[in-house]
């Protein structure tokens, strides 16, 4: 379990990046948690040439790349100037970010253009995407925001680890139905007020919070096999979980309805599925076994993360 570790280590791995477009040049600027490059030997070439971008399907050429660290920000800060051939009416981006961090990294890249505004969010699943400088469709909006709250919900193993605790602290399916309706409730509460907020909680401590979590459920599970009222702890740690999301609507510009929404149906979904598979095949007997594999990878991850 703790050699897998470091694969789920990341959930909150994340960077930004911010594209300003002036006829055929474009201004690109990087921000990345010093963290999640210190393993890379040399970490300007290498994040580099994970991005590309092109114009009606020539490459833009690379101008003055620079990068530096800031340690009071504890963030790694690139720029470059992007020269194209014509002026940019469409930009296609590649971006291989996870390939230099970790699997599961985001990064969240905002570009603009005179008034025109767009936004794309890519990980090892969405590494291409076309940024438009005119103004999309309400649906075209509300879609992939809110297929980014899915991805978001749902893509990653911790996610799933977390989910597999829920059920299998619910002894009844009242008491499942209670379980996910508090932990939703909290982590929506959460994600809503967060962002209103001037705390801004450090990617770190949002991991081991929810390393924690998982841990947390396994011993109540493990050692409080008749202990009532666990929709209350399932809200508690639904506002721990809530944090993810409160990071993501604070450094993106989307439409919070939008994207909680897609989250929402995307648990939902997660649950009630992990929920039924459980009620057919029958889990009350191993219970105990299965509780002790998630406090041993909630602990593998929670001292992976301090040791990091």
């Amino acid at each position: 379990m703790l050699g897998v570790a470091p694969l789920w280590g990341h959930v909150m791995s994340m960077s930004t990046g911010t594209l300003t477009v002036e006829g055929n040049r474009a201004r690109f600027e990087l921000r990345m948690p010093l963290y999640e490059i210190a393993h890379v030997t040399d970490p300007q070439r290498a994040l580099f040439d994970a991005l590309r971008f092109s114009s009606e399907g020539v490459a833009g050429r690379l101008v003055n790349p620079s990068c530096r660290e800031d340690s009071d920000e504890d963030a790694y800060l690139c720029s470059a100037e992007i020269q194209f051939q014509d002026p940019v009416e469409r930009l296609r981006v590649e971006c291989r970010l996870h390939t230099v961090t970790v699997p599961n990294h985001v990064h969240i890249l905002r570009a603009s253009r005179g008034e025109m505004r767009d936004q794309a969010v890519f990980d090892f699943t969405f590494t291409q995407a076309d940024l438009r400088f005119s103004p999309p469709s309400m649906w075209e909006v509300t879609t992939r925001q809110a297929f980014t709250g899915a991805k978001r919900a749902v893509g990653g193993a911790v996610q799933w680890l977390f989910y597999l605790a829920l059920v299998l602290a619910a002894r009844r399916r009242s008491e499942f139905l209670a379980i996910v309706a508090a932990y939703l409730a909290g982590q929506m509460a959460s994600a809503l007020v967060v962002p209103l907020t001037p705390w801004n909680p450090a990617p770190r401590f949002v991991e081991a919070a929810m390393a924690l979590t998982i841990a947390y459920m396994a011993v109540e599970i493990l050692l409080l096999p008749e202990a009532g009222r666990r929709w209350l702890v399932a809200a508690a740690l639904g506002t721990l979980h809530g944090l993810a999301f409160a990071m993501l609507l604070r450094d993106g510009d989307f439409s919070v309805a939008a994207v909680l929404s897609g989250a929402l149906i995307a648990e939902l979904l997660a649950l009630f599925g992990l929920g039924w598979t459980a009620a057919r095949v029958g889990t009350r007997r191993p219970v105990p076994a299965l509780a002790a594999v998630l406090l041993a990878a909630g602990l593998a991850w929670f001292f992976y993360r301090l040791r990091a």
